[in-house]
C-alpha cells in the first residue's frame, strides 16, 4: 500500500500544495520550522483521522483562514481510493472515502495502517501511563475494529460513572443500582480490552527485542511490563469493593483506565537508567517492531514515517538503521532531515525509486535527480 498524491489547503503553514511521491522512498529536507513535519501529519492525518501533535483540530487551520482540506490518493492491495478530510471552523471534521461519508470516523481507522517514528515519542518513556496507554490502544485499534469498539464503549461507561459519582456528590444521595449500570459495563468491555492488551504483548516484545539487537549491536535485555489492577483479582469484585473510595474520589479509581506498561532495559526503567541514544533506540526498536506486528496482521505494508529520527543517535546506530528501513522489507517511506547526508547515504543502500523535496517557509518543491 501507499499514497500516490496529497493535497493540502490551509494545513498548518501550507496555504496550497500538491505532491506526488515515490512508492519507496520520499525525503523532504529544510530548516526546523519550514514545515516538514506537518507535511508528514498530513499524511497522518489521513490514516488517523487526527494530527499526531496537535489534538485540537481547529488550530490545524491555517492562520486567519476558516477551514483546511487534506486529501490523499491511495493504492491500496488492489483497488485505488481517494480519502478526503475537511474542517470549517467550529464544525466538526468531514471524512470521506472514495466520495462516500464515514457515519463514525473510527469505521476509517485501519483501512490506511501507518507507523510514525517523531521526537515526541520520547513522552513514551518520560510521559505517564496515559502515553503508553494511548500508544497501546493505538496500535491494536490499527488491525482490531472490534478492540476499538470495545474501547470506546469502555471509554463511555466510565465517563458515564464518573459523571453519576460526581452527581451523588454535589445532591448528597447515593444509588447503588445506578451505579451498577455503569459498573457492568466497565468490567465487561474491560476484561475484553484485558485479554487483548496481554496477548498482543505477550507476541511483541521478541520482535521488539530482535529489533534493538540489530540496532544496538547488543544483547541487553528489554521488556514492556505491563501493569493493571486486573491482575489482582476479578474486575467486577474490584468494582463493588472501591465504592466507597469511588464516592470519596468522585472518579473510577479501578479499571484498565489505570494500566500501565513500564520500559525496563534490564530489569531497570530505561527512563531512569538509559542514555540518550539507548532511549532513541528503544523507541525506534519499538515502532518497528510496531510495524512488523501490523504488516502480519493486516497482511498489508504499513506506510513508514521517519520525522527527525537519527538526532541524538551515534554513526554506528544510525548506519544500522539505514541498512533496516533499506530494506525490501519495508515500503513507502517517508524521512524529514535538515540536510542531505543520511538521506544520500540511505540512497547509497537501496537499489529502488526516490523522490526529494525541497521545504522553505510552507512551500514545498521537488528536487530534481
Amino acid at each position: 500500500m501507499h499514497i500516490q498524491n496529497l493535497s493540502l489547503v490551509n494545513f498548518k503553514n501550507f496555504e496550497e500544495a500538491g505532491l506526488s511521491f515515490s512508492s519507496n522512498l520520499n525525503c523532504f529536507i529544510g530548516n526546523n520550522g519550514a514545515g516538514k513535519t506537518n507535511l508528514m501529519d498530513a499524511i497522518y492525518y489521513l490514516s488517523f483521522c487526527k494530527s499526531f501533535s496537535n489534538s485540537v483540530d481547529g488550530l490545524n487551520i491555517r492562520h486567519d483562514n476558516d477551514f483546511f482540506v487534506i486529501q490523499g490518493k491511495y493504492q491500496r492491495l488492489d483497488n485505488e481510493e481517494n480519502i478526503y478530510c475537511g474542517l470549517k471552523r467550529g464544525q466538526k471534521k468531514h471524512f470521506k472515502r472514495n466520495k462516500k461519508d464515514y457515519k463514525r470516523l473510527s469505521e476509517h481507522i485501519g483501512l490506511l495502517p501507518l507507523i510514525l517514528i517523531t521526537p515526541s515519542d520520547n513522552d513514551l518513556i518520560m510521559g505517564g501511563s496515559d502515553e503508553r496507554r494511548r500508544f497501546l490502544d493505538s496500535l491494536i485499534s490499527q488491525y482490531d475494529q472490534v478492540y476499538l469498539d470495545n474501547l470506546i464503549r469502555y471509554n463511555r461507561a466510565l465517563l458515564q460513572r464518573n459523571k453519576l459519582l460526581k452527581h451523588f456528590a454535589s445532591e448528597r444521595f447515593f444509588n447503588e443500582e445506578s451505579l451498577s449500570v455503569w459498573s457492568d459495563q466497565l468490567a465487561h468491555y474491560g476484561q475484553l480490552i484485558h485479554e487483548k492488551r496481554m496477548e498482543y504483548l505477550e507476541k511483541f516484545q521478541p520482535i521488539f527485542q530482535h529489533y534493538y539487537e540489530l540496532i544496538s549491536s547488543g544483547k541487553e535485555r528489554i521488556e514492556m511490563v505491563h501493569e493493571s489492577t486486573l491482575y489482582e483479582g476479578n474486575f467486577e469484585q474490584q468494582l463493588q469493593e472501591s465504592v466507597g473510595k469511588d464516592r470519596m474520589l468522585q472518579y473510577t479509581s479501578v479499571g484498565i483506565h489505570k494500566d500501565d506498561i513500564l520500559f525496563n532495559l534490564g530489569e531497570y526503567p530505561i527512563k531512569k537508567i538509559g542514555s540518550q541514544g539507548q532511549k532513541k533506540t528503544y523507541l525506534v526498536a519499538l515502532k518497528l517492531a510496531q510495524f512488523d506486528f501490523i504488516k502480519e496482521l493486516a497482511e498489508m505494508t504499513p506506510i513508514l514515517l521517519l520525522d527527525d529520527i537519527f538526532d541524538k543517535l551515534d554513526k554506528h546506530r544510525v548506519k544500522q538503521i539505514v541498512k533496516l528501513v533499506a530494506d525490501d522489507h519495508f515500503g513507502q517511506i517517508f524521512i524529514t532531515d535538515t540536510n542531505r547526508e543520511h538521506l544520500d547515504q540511505m540512497i547509497a543502500e537501496i537499489d529502488a525509486d526516490y523522490k526529494i523535496f525541497q521545504v522553505v517557509d510552507g512551500t514545498v518543491n521537488e528536487v530534481k535527480k
